[in-house]
């Protein structure tokens, strides 16, 4: 294949990494609502989950400066091992470069703090010195402010590196509706973390198909009119 970019991103041809998804980073971001960058974080996890993605969680100076790993992120891979690191790029530790490598796939699925250190530096470096290919997810990362975040993207768009969003990825694992081992699992991840797509998901399943809610209620009171 000449461009091996153009070939769609699937369940068997690419790993996801997380790097330094800890609070003390998130406390830094103001490229992106914070909650909206945990919300999408989150849903990127439980998406590669759900698609048995091979995943690897990295972090910076948990103890000593960037706290621990989002407990949402971690619940999603209870058993997998957390690559602590001392530098700013993921690639200078070898235990980093060693998962990569085990998992046998070149298409590196990155969410990461911030865009503009910890990303950057890693998507050039795993991009030059091992040949990986990077699809930066931009809404499952964030920069110490939209310029930092956005002329970072840029520099390593610039670079061949690939920008997407969590969405687009989790849409471009599934293909296909008629996929039926993960739709119903899909589904139930869009209607938690896409926003209105998710609302619109909810409405048609319970207005146009008349499916059950999702969640119990109280009984539903009739309207009263109040007396004049």
């Amino acid at each position: 294949m000449t461009n091996p970019k153009l070939e769609l991103l699937t369940p068997t041809n690419c790993q996801v990494i997380f790097i330094d998804q800890q609070p003390q980073m998130a406390f830094g971001v103001q490229s992106i609502d914070r909650q909206v960058l945990k919300n999408n974080t989150v849903g990127l996890a439980k998406a590669a989950k759900i698609f048995s993605i091979p995943t690897i969680i990295t972090t910076v100076e948990s103890e000593s400066f960037s706290g621990f790993s989002y407990p949402e992120l971690l619940s999603v891979f209870p058993e997998a091992p957390l690559l602590e690191r001392t530098s700013m790029n993921s690639w200078d530790d070898q235990k980093v470069r060693d998962a990569l490598k085990k998992n046998d796939r070149k298409k590196v699925v990155v969410s990461g703090l911030w865009t503009e250190v910890c990303n950057n530096t890693f998507a050039l470096s795993a991009m030059l010195e091992g040949d990986y290919e990077i699809y930066m997810v931009a809404d499952a990362s964030g920069g110490t402010s939209k310029e930092a975040h956005d002329y970072s993207m840029q520099r390593m768009i610039q670079a061949g590196v690939v920008p997407v969003t969590w969405q687009q990825v989790l849409l471009e694992w599934q293909r296909d509706w008629k996929n039926k081992a993960t739709y119903d699992a899909v589904m139930e991840l869009v209607k938690e973390h896409s926003g209105a797509y998710g609302m619109g998901v909810d409405y048609a399943y319970t207005m146009v198909h008349k499916a059950p809610q999702r969640a119990a209620h109280g009984p539903t009171l009739a309207p009263v009119a109040a007396s004049v």
